[in-house]
Protein backbone atom coordinates (compact mmCIF):
# COMPACT_ATOMS: atom_id res chain seq x y z
CA UNK A 1 0.00 0.00 0.00
CA UNK A 2 1.41 3.39 -0.99
CA UNK A 3 2.09 5.70 1.93
CA UNK A 4 0.35 9.04 2.02
CA UNK A 5 2.74 11.90 1.37
CA UNK A 6 2.57 15.29 3.07
CA UNK A 7 4.47 18.28 1.70
CA UNK A 8 5.82 20.43 4.54
CA UNK A 9 6.85 24.05 4.02
CA UNK A 10 9.57 25.43 6.29
CA UNK A 11 10.09 29.19 6.61
CA UNK A 12 13.72 29.11 7.76
CA UNK A 13 15.16 27.93 11.08
CA UNK A 14 14.34 29.51 14.41
CA UNK A 15 11.22 30.88 16.05
CA UNK A 16 12.02 34.60 15.73
CA UNK A 17 13.06 34.72 12.08
CA UNK A 18 12.27 31.31 10.57
CA UNK A 19 10.36 28.09 11.15
CA UNK A 20 9.61 27.14 14.76
CA UNK A 21 11.94 24.19 15.28
CA UNK A 22 9.88 22.22 17.80
CA UNK A 23 6.72 22.55 15.69
CA UNK A 24 8.61 21.55 12.54
CA UNK A 25 10.36 18.50 13.98
CA UNK A 26 7.33 17.27 15.93
CA UNK A 27 5.17 17.61 12.81
CA UNK A 28 7.67 15.50 10.88
CA UNK A 29 7.71 12.94 13.69
CA UNK A 30 3.91 12.81 13.87
CA UNK A 31 3.69 12.24 10.11
CA UNK A 32 6.03 9.24 10.26
CA UNK A 33 4.42 7.84 13.40
CA UNK A 34 1.07 7.95 11.62
CA UNK A 35 2.47 5.77 8.84
CA UNK A 36 2.80 8.55 6.25
CA UNK A 37 5.86 10.26 4.81
CA UNK A 38 6.89 13.88 4.36
CA UNK A 39 8.87 15.94 1.89
CA UNK A 40 10.33 19.30 2.91
CA UNK A 41 10.31 22.53 0.93
CA UNK A 42 11.32 26.16 1.50
CA UNK A 43 11.51 29.27 -0.68
CA UNK A 44 14.99 29.98 -2.03
CA UNK A 45 14.92 33.63 -0.94
CA UNK A 46 16.66 35.98 1.47
CA UNK A 47 15.23 36.12 4.98
CA UNK A 48 13.36 39.23 6.07
CA UNK A 49 16.03 39.67 8.75
CA UNK A 50 18.18 37.67 11.18
CA UNK A 51 17.47 37.66 14.93
CA UNK A 52 19.81 36.75 17.78
CA UNK A 53 17.77 34.07 19.56
CA UNK A 54 19.38 34.85 22.94
CA UNK A 55 18.97 38.63 23.04
CA UNK A 56 16.07 38.96 20.61
CA UNK A 57 17.95 41.70 18.79
CA UNK A 58 18.28 41.99 15.02
CA UNK A 59 21.71 41.05 13.64
CA UNK A 60 23.58 42.77 10.85
CA UNK A 61 23.76 39.82 8.47
CA UNK A 62 21.82 38.11 5.72
CA UNK A 63 20.68 34.51 5.42
CA UNK A 64 18.78 32.39 2.91
CA UNK A 65 15.47 30.83 3.96
CA UNK A 66 16.06 27.48 2.24
CA UNK A 67 19.66 27.15 3.45
CA UNK A 68 18.54 27.84 7.02
CA UNK A 69 15.59 25.43 6.73
CA UNK A 70 18.04 22.78 5.52
CA UNK A 71 19.39 22.71 9.09
CA UNK A 72 16.07 21.23 10.24
CA UNK A 73 15.83 19.03 7.16
CA UNK A 74 19.39 17.66 7.55
CA UNK A 75 19.99 18.91 4.02
CA UNK A 76 17.11 16.96 2.49
CA UNK A 77 15.03 19.88 1.24
CA UNK A 78 13.85 21.26 -2.09
CA UNK A 79 13.04 24.77 -3.35
CA UNK A 80 9.39 25.66 -2.87
CA UNK A 81 9.20 26.31 -6.61
CA UNK A 82 9.55 22.54 -7.15
CA UNK A 83 6.53 21.62 -5.02
CA UNK A 84 3.84 20.28 -7.36
CA UNK A 85 0.38 19.55 -6.02
CA UNK A 86 0.14 16.26 -7.93
CA UNK A 87 3.14 14.88 -5.98
CA UNK A 88 1.60 15.17 -2.49
CA UNK A 89 -1.64 14.21 -0.78
CA UNK A 90 -1.70 17.14 1.65
CA UNK A 91 0.13 20.32 2.67
CA UNK A 92 1.39 21.20 6.14
CA UNK A 93 2.88 24.50 7.34
CA UNK A 94 4.47 24.69 10.81
CA UNK A 95 4.63 28.12 12.45
CA UNK A 96 7.34 30.49 13.61
CA UNK A 97 7.80 34.17 12.81
CA UNK A 98 9.37 33.17 9.50
CA UNK A 99 5.89 32.38 8.22
CA UNK A 100 4.84 35.96 8.98
CA UNK A 101 8.13 37.47 7.78
CA UNK A 102 9.45 35.25 4.97
CA UNK A 103 6.35 33.53 3.54
CA UNK A 104 4.32 36.71 3.91
CA UNK A 105 4.64 40.13 5.54
CA UNK A 106 1.94 39.65 8.20
CA UNK A 107 4.36 40.45 11.06
CA UNK A 108 4.93 43.91 9.56
CA UNK A 109 1.77 44.70 7.59
CA UNK A 110 -0.95 42.75 9.40
CA UNK A 111 -4.12 42.26 7.33
CA UNK A 112 -2.58 44.28 4.47
CA UNK A 113 0.30 41.83 4.12
CA UNK A 114 1.69 40.51 0.87
CA UNK A 115 2.33 36.80 0.32
CA UNK A 116 5.39 35.22 -1.27
CA UNK A 117 4.23 34.28 -4.81
CA UNK A 118 5.48 30.70 -4.55
CA UNK A 119 3.74 30.15 -1.22
CA UNK A 120 0.53 31.67 -2.54
CA UNK A 121 0.58 29.46 -5.64
CA UNK A 122 1.11 26.31 -3.56
CA UNK A 123 -1.71 27.08 -1.12
CA UNK A 124 -4.10 27.91 -3.96
CA UNK A 125 -3.08 24.78 -5.87
CA UNK A 126 -3.76 22.43 -2.96
CA UNK A 127 -7.04 24.17 -2.19
CA UNK A 128 -8.19 24.00 -5.82
CA UNK A 129 -7.26 20.31 -5.99
CA UNK A 130 -9.35 19.60 -2.88
CA UNK A 131 -6.31 18.38 -0.96
CA UNK A 132 -6.18 19.12 2.79
CA UNK A 133 -4.03 21.86 4.30
CA UNK A 134 -2.77 21.84 7.88
CA UNK A 135 -1.49 25.05 9.50
CA UNK A 136 0.12 25.41 12.92
CA UNK A 137 0.69 28.45 15.13
CA UNK A 138 0.70 31.68 13.04
CA UNK A 139 0.40 29.85 9.70
CA UNK A 140 -3.42 30.13 9.63
CA UNK A 141 -2.94 33.89 9.07
CA UNK A 142 -1.10 33.09 5.83
CA UNK A 143 -3.81 30.63 4.77
CA UNK A 144 -6.51 33.20 5.46
CA UNK A 145 -4.72 35.90 3.49
CA UNK A 146 -4.52 33.59 0.47
CA UNK A 147 -7.95 31.96 0.65
CA UNK A 148 -10.09 34.52 2.48
CA UNK A 149 -13.21 32.87 3.88
CA UNK A 150 -11.67 30.13 6.02
CA UNK A 151 -12.48 29.02 9.57
CA UNK A 152 -9.21 28.85 11.51
CA UNK A 153 -7.56 29.22 14.92
CA UNK A 154 -4.35 30.75 16.24
CA UNK A 155 -5.41 30.18 19.84
CA UNK A 156 -6.83 33.20 21.62
CA UNK A 157 -4.68 36.25 20.82
CA UNK A 158 -7.21 39.04 20.25
CA UNK A 159 -5.09 41.14 17.90
CA UNK A 160 -4.19 38.28 15.57
CA UNK A 161 -7.76 36.95 15.67
CA UNK A 162 -9.08 40.39 14.69
CA UNK A 163 -6.62 40.55 11.80
CA UNK A 164 -7.76 37.13 10.57
CA UNK A 165 -11.39 38.24 10.69
CA UNK A 166 -10.47 41.42 8.79
CA UNK A 167 -8.87 39.32 6.04
CA UNK A 168 -12.18 37.52 5.55
CA UNK A 169 -11.60 34.55 7.79
CA UNK A 170 -13.49 33.36 10.84
CA UNK A 171 -11.38 32.89 13.96
CA UNK A 172 -12.30 30.34 16.63
CA UNK A 173 -10.66 30.50 20.07
CA UNK A 174 -8.92 27.28 21.14
CA UNK A 175 -6.53 25.94 23.73
CA UNK A 176 -3.68 23.41 23.69
CA UNK A 177 -4.01 20.46 21.34
CA UNK A 178 -7.32 21.53 19.86
CA UNK A 179 -7.81 21.41 16.09
CA UNK A 180 -10.32 23.50 14.16
CA UNK A 181 -11.58 21.81 11.01
CA UNK A 182 -12.95 23.80 8.10
CA UNK A 183 -14.67 20.93 6.30
CA UNK A 184 -15.68 22.98 3.28
CA UNK A 185 -12.13 24.13 2.54
CA UNK A 186 -10.41 21.01 3.99
CA UNK A 187 -8.27 23.13 6.32
CA UNK A 188 -7.10 22.07 9.78
CA UNK A 189 -5.48 24.51 12.20
CA UNK A 190 -4.05 24.33 15.73
CA UNK A 191 -2.48 27.03 17.95
CA UNK A 192 0.77 25.47 19.25
CA UNK A 193 3.19 28.24 20.35
CA UNK A 194 0.66 31.01 19.73
CA UNK A 195 -0.24 29.94 23.27
CA UNK A 196 2.18 29.74 26.20
CA UNK A 197 2.99 26.07 25.64
CA UNK A 198 5.31 23.27 26.71
CA UNK A 199 7.05 21.02 24.20
CA UNK A 200 4.71 18.21 25.32
CA UNK A 201 1.71 20.34 24.38
CA UNK A 202 3.31 21.12 21.02
CA UNK A 203 3.76 17.39 20.40
CA UNK A 204 0.09 16.84 21.18
CA UNK A 205 -0.98 19.61 18.81
CA UNK A 206 1.26 18.32 16.03
CA UNK A 207 -0.02 14.77 16.46
CA UNK A 208 -3.65 15.86 16.50
CA UNK A 209 -3.43 18.05 13.41
CA UNK A 210 -1.44 15.46 11.43
CA UNK A 211 -3.99 12.75 12.25
CA UNK A 212 -6.81 15.14 11.31
CA UNK A 213 -5.22 16.00 7.97
CA UNK A 214 -4.57 12.36 7.14
CA UNK A 215 -8.25 11.53 7.76
CA UNK A 216 -9.24 14.25 5.26
CA UNK A 217 -7.19 12.74 2.43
Amino acid sequence: MTKKKIAVILAGCGVYDGAEIHESVLTMLAIQQAGAEYELFAPDIEQHHVVNHISGEEMNEKRNVMIEAARIARGNIKPLSELKVENADALMIPGGFGVAKNLCSFAVDGPDCKVNPEAELVVKSFHKAGKPIGALCISPALITKVLGAAEVTIGSDEGTAAAINKMGGTHVNTTHGEVIIDKKNKIATTPCYMLDATITQIAEGARNIVNTVLKMI
